[in-house]
């Protein structure tokens, strides 16, 4: 199990620290925002969609390793994937950080395993997808990670 920690720790400062994806894409045609206020992580979405399937997906933002870790390893597992695809991953993803259940469509994303032990950051984790998954829907509602009166 420690070698598993360790290679949780590994990916989310590589990740964290060398985000792949990351910065502006003007030509995407999906733009969302989403921000976490219990942590301070703010990222923007940039996806470009062509006849259902995620041609390229970039991010901008700021915020702790785990939440720009996870952006950087849904960018890449994400690209080429159908919205549908990227629905059952996002379920997948969701259920691995929550409840701990690892799947086999997850890939290199069930190195985000260890978020499962620290509840609170969930939330760092999962913000990148919520805002990718409004982006897709085009959502007008603010995306963050807590209740708005």
């Amino acid at each position: 199990m420690s070698e598993l920690r360790e290679l949780y720790q590994e990916v989310i400062i590589d990740h964290g620290r060398h985000p792949r994806n990351f910065g502006a894409y003007p030509e995407a045609n999906h733009h969302k925002e989403g921000f976490n206020p219990l942590c301070g992580d703010k990222i923007l979405m940039h996806v470009l969609a062509k006849n259902g399937v995620l041609d390229n997906i970039q991010f901008e933002g700021c915020g702790c390793a785990i939440s720009m870790a996870s952006a950087s390893l849904m960018s890449e597992i994400l690209k080429g994937k159908t919205f549908d695809e990227t629905d059952e991953l996002f379920t997948a993803f969701h259920e691995l950080v929550t409840e701990g259940r690892v799947s086999e469509k997850l890939g290199k994303l069930a190195v985000m395993g260890g978020v499962h032990e620290f509840p609170a950051r969930v939330k760092c984790a999962t913000l990148a997808w919520h805002t990718l998954k409004a982006a897709l829907a085009n959502d007008n509602t603010r995306v963050t990670t807590e209740e708005t009166s």
